[in-house]
């Protein structure tokens, strides 16, 4: 299995999913992006599902669906609260950022921008307890200019079983974007969650993405 983060955040941020599926003996590769566009981060991902013996399960959140659109060798894509680009459709191109995010982002003289810590946890991690807000807000990186404007070169989810996870209660991607998104794919789940049910409610998330790969598996979370 494959987790995929989105813009300003860190494989770390997966680690209490990644916890829960270790527990039940699944592998999963959580690979580092921010390689300076979204090309370069498909190819590491892509990189990543290659080296593996089956084709995996591989999950995308947010600017993180742009990546998985552009992959192949793939068993079955889940996007959560993610961006499913179409033909000549990028993630900035797909808007449905909200004005609160959009007032959270701080911008360098460089280009780089980043999300103000503070304002993250009610963007962000609005619905997850404090202290785990507070310890995923820390973990946030600086964004390079661009990536968000990239066009994948292939579209997945076209000819891949796929799920669209519609976070609710999203103040980052609007909900109604997510759910004209969601059209595109196989199944759709909604969950009455923030932006990062990784972070708010990541046996949930494990849950889904446990039962996707092992249909009928019954083992204890």
């Amino acid at each position: 299995m494959v987790l995929v983060h989105g813009l300003y955040h860190d494989p770390r941020h997966f680690d209490l999913v990644v916890g829960e599926l270790s527990a039940v003996g699944i592998e999963v590769a959580v690979p580092e992006l921010h390689r300076g566009s979204l090309l370069a981060d498909t190819e590491a991902v892509q990189a990543v599902v290659d080296a593996m013996a089956d084709e995996p399960l591989v999950m995308g959140h947010s600017y993180g669906g742009s990546v998985i659109t552009g992959l192949t060798g793939v068993g079955h894509l889940v996007y959560v609260a993610a961006f499913v680009p179409a033909e000549g459709e990028s993630a900035a191109s797909l808007g449905g950022t909200t004005e609160l995010l959009a007032s959270s982002v701080v911008h360098d003289a460089d280009g780089v921008t980043h999300v103000d810590p503070t304002a993250a946890l009610d963007v962000f991690y609005g619905d997850a307890p404090i202290e785990r807000a507070t310890w995923a807000a820390s973990l946030l990186r600086p964004q390079k200019p661009g990536c968000g404007r990239g066009v994948p070169e292939r579209r997945a989810w076209q000819n891949t079983p796929s799920t669209y996870v519609i976070c609710a209660r999203d103040r980052a991607i609007d909900p109604g974007l997510q759910r004209a998104m969601s059209r595109r794919c196989s199944s759709t789940l909604t969950w009455q969650t923030g932006h990062s049910p990784f972070i708010s409610a990541p046996g949930e998330v494990a849950s889904v993405l446990r039962n996707l790969l092992r249909p009928g598996d019954e083992s204890p979370q």
